[in-house]
């Protein structure tokens, strides 16, 4: 894993009583890679209409953290592994059936939920530990986990580079992208098991309840307030960053005193808040 102690230290000078933890530093370092990740993915969701998968693939952690307790596997490894597994499942029946993408999601996020909650009900002491994943809890975060996020961010952003216009395509229409030559079955793949795996560690940074909105809320205050494709893709990363460096500080102070994952999650809610703010203001001048 690489070694992130200059990445700790800037974060150290900061003029931030909070930030002079190491677990508050690994914290904000976990957030910072993550929110932007969850952002641009945000976009490509709500252009793909996949809100419903995402959601699908959060609620799987729960059948993924029980398998790793039960068979003695870390959560944390059984949990991503099961989320990459279900992301694919999803994609592959998606493409083989001529049911809908929200019939074939909802038939796969109810089958999981179910083979989850069965699997807890078999062991009852499992259940405490799964709270964790419930709410989440980006404190906890390791060196290790941050040093894998660092290398998920790095494939992220190169496949992003390579693909988004591709991708893009797709979502525009995807017969008229095959005719054009780009691979959809290949970038489709790509595209689902990275968001299964954003989606797998987004659940320990705000939980499986709050999972959704980390993706959808920066990427529809984007969509508010870009005029352009470009510029909602550059939206979403900084309301992201910006929630996520500000709700972990807020939630560090003693008057505040929240979930740190919760109160990213109101900080975005608060842009989107502005954001509809302005998109009627603009709706109003040009009907005047």
């Amino acid at each position: 894993m690489p070694d992130l102690t200059l990445l700790y230290d800037l974060l150290g000078r900061l003029p931030l009583d909070c930030l002079q933890m190491r677990f508050m530093q690994q914290a904000l370092l976990g957030l910072l890679l993550l929110a932007p990740m969850a952002s641009v993915l945000g976009v490509e969701v709500i252009s793909f209409r996949m809100a419903f998968f995402s959601d699908a693939i959060g609620h799987s952690a729960f059948a993924g953290v029980a398998l790793g307790l039960i068979l003695a596997i870390n959560p944390r490894i059984s949990m991503p592994l099961f989320g990459l597994l279900v992301g694919l499942g999803i994609m592959a029946v998606r493409r083989r059936s001529n049911l809908s993408g929200d019939t074939v999601i909802g038939i796969v996020f109810s089958a999981v939920v179910a083979f989850g909650l069965a699997v807890v009900s078999r062991a009852p002491g499992v259940g405490r530990d799964m709270q964790r994943f419930l709410y989440g809890d980006i404190l906890t975060i390791t060196e290790d986990e941050t040093g894998f996020l660092v290398l998920l961010f790095i494939v992220m952003m190169l496949f992003q580079v390579i693909g988004y216009n591709r991708l893009l395509y797709i979502a525009l229409n995807p017969v008229m992208a095959r005719v054009h030559g780009v691979r959809v079955a290949l970038w489709q793949y790509s595209f689902a098991a990275l968001l299964a795996l954003v989606v797998m560690f987004s659940v320990w940074a705000v939980g499986v309840l709050l999972v959704t909105a980390l993706l959808i809320v920066p990427a529809a205050t984007a969509r508010n307030l870009a005029t352009t494709a470009g510029g909602m893709f550059w939206w979403a990363l900084v309301v992201g960053l910006s929630s996520a460096f500000i709700g972990l500080v807020l939630s560090a102070q003693e008057w505040m005193a929240t979930a740190s994952g919760a109160t990213v999650i109101l900080v975005a809610c608060c842009w989107f808040g502005v954001s509809a703010l302005v998109a009627s203001l603009r709706g109003s001048r040009k009907a005047a």
